[in-house]
């Protein structure tokens, strides 16, 4: 009998075992979130942008819960991360892309163009660094609270800010300031810098505080829906700001862990800078495709 002897029913039982339901929930939910990115593409092509937006930003929703999902059901296959990894290129770095050439970079011909590719083909190298060191041993355990560069969600929520500032009736950015803007989150997005995640955060909420966490929860998606330029544009904002503190909080534990580190001892440096070059480095990566990894 050879390996491929399909007509011994063994070997068929072997190859088209059953799959169990579990194993698809999270892959459909990735599904959906891409069903949402390439609607915002058709959206934005019609010139309908505020429907284009709020398609990212379900599909960011959608790509925060597919892996939680995913671990909470034992649902992790390596068919879902790498589907998990394409879908992240497609709704959070072609979509975003395309809906700012269409909106506005387009006034600038190929200059725009060219600012459109350059944020795609970073989110493509950024999940590529992540895939490509996912399981790095030299990696400080600190480390796994921190992203390298800006993750691929917020890299596509954050990108759009110009988009939010025309809808709040502010005026709308200089082409060439949105094209700028759009290279500074690509080169956010690929540089080393330590952004802090909290992922690896056990959070527990004491029994008293169950009811008012979900009066908070329901809260913010009622201002998200009532208000959705101003919390946009408003978080988008903080979260820029916050980034120092990442890179300070890392910096400070490194610094303390190399204290701590007997004499001759071997750490793992932190990014002293972020940089484009060195795309070979540890992302300590946000997406949840690590946890979706048998």
């Amino acid at each position: 009998m050879t390996p491929y002897d399909f007509k011994n029913p063994d070997v068929r039982r072997r190859r088209f075992r059953p799959i169990p339901v579990r194993m698809l929930v999270p892959n459909v939910i990735t599904l959906l979130a891409i069903c949402a990115g390439l609607t915002a593409i058709r959206l934005s092509i019609e010139g309908r942008m505020t429907l284009a937006v709020y398609a990212i930003v379900f599909a960011a929703a959608l790509d925060g819960i597919d892996g939680r999902i995913a671990r909470m059901i034992k649902g992790q296959s390596k068919f879902g991360a790498e589907l998990d990894s394409l879908a992240d290129f497609v709704n959070f770095g072609v979509a975003p892309g395309l809906m700012l050439y269409f909106w506005q970079l387009h006034e600038l011909g190929n200059a725009g163009w060219i600012a459109a590719m350059v944020f795609a083909i970073s989110m493509c190298l950024r999940l590529a660094r992540f895939n490509a060191t996912l399981d790095d041993p030299n990696k400080p355990a600190f480390a796994a609270n921190f992203f390298t560069g800006v993750p691929a969600p917020a890299g596509a929520i954050t990108v759009m800010l110009p988009i939010y500032v025309a809808f709040l009736d502010l005026g709308r950015w200089p082409a060439a300031l949105t094209a700028g803007y759009t290279l500074l989150i690509a080169f956010l997005m690929v540089s080393r810098l330590p952004v802090f995640s909290g992922k690896s955060m056990r959070m527990r909420v004491p029994p008293e505080l169950v009811l008012p966490a979900f009066v908070a929860v329901i809260f913010f998606i009622a201002l998200l829906i009532s208000y959705p330029w101003y919390v946009l544009s408003i978080g988008t904002v903080l979260y820029l700001l916050a980034l120092p503190l990442g890179y300070k909080s890392y910096r400070d534990q490194a610094r303390a862990m190399e204290a701590a580190a007997p004499a001759g001892g071997e750490i793992s440096s932190p990014p002293s800078a972020p940089t484009l070059a060195n795309l070979s480095e540890p992302p300590h990566d946000d997406d949840d495709r690590p946890g979706r990894l048998h």
